[in-house]
């Protein structure tokens, strides 16, 4: 298998990251809520907790719709596809550093991590578009964190509005 037939298979089974994408949506979406209306504790919890369920709800919504949740075996992406998937756990610690010197800098953290583990899904999809999303979330993640203090949840409606407006976009080029 080629790159190129290995990254289509991934595009293909993953429908562009769009399911991923409005799933990550979705989760930034309900913790900023949290953060803006409950507290920035519970938003934390939704957000570090919901983060481990993405992927099997991308597969479970990949299977409803009837399309398989995996690549083939045959398929080189495998082992960076997983590799990928371990960056922002491994990097939970960092995030956690940076929201025990300032609450605020908790999404900020998050949305520069979680920019960084969009760069290896520019090979993984093969689409120069992941760039663009990793780099406004790397961005607002420092902007916001350097420039607008005191604004917990602004980076979670930020990253939650980024990543539904990529969903609906790849899902639309599609």
């Amino acid at each position: 298998m080629t790159v190129l037939e290995a990254q289509k298979e991934v595009r293909t089974v993953f429908l562009g990251g769009s399911v991923g994408q409005a799933v990550s949506g979705v989760l930034w979406l309900a913790s900023a809520a949290a953060g803006t209306w409950v507290s920035s504790s519970i938003a934390m919890v939704v957000l570090f907790l919901g983060g481990m369920l993405i992927f099997p709800l991308t597969q479970l919504a990949l299977k409803i719709s009837g399309r398989r949740g995996s690549l083939t075996k045959e398929n080189p992406f495998n082992g960076l596809a997983m590799q990928t998937a371990f960056i922002i756990p491994l990097c939970i610690p960092v995030i956690a550093a940076a929201t025990l010197y300032n609450t605020d800098w908790f999404y900020p953290a998050f949305m520069v991590v979680v920019g960084a583990h969009y760069l290896p899904f520019i090979t993984l999809y093969g689409m120069w578009q992941y760039g663009v999303l990793a780099a406004g979330l790397i961005f607002g993640g420092v902007a916001v964190a350097l420039w607008l203090p005191g604004t917990f949840s602004l980076g979670g409606w930020l990253t939650a509005g980024m990543l539904l407006v990529f969903a609906l976009a790849v899902a639309a080029g599609r």
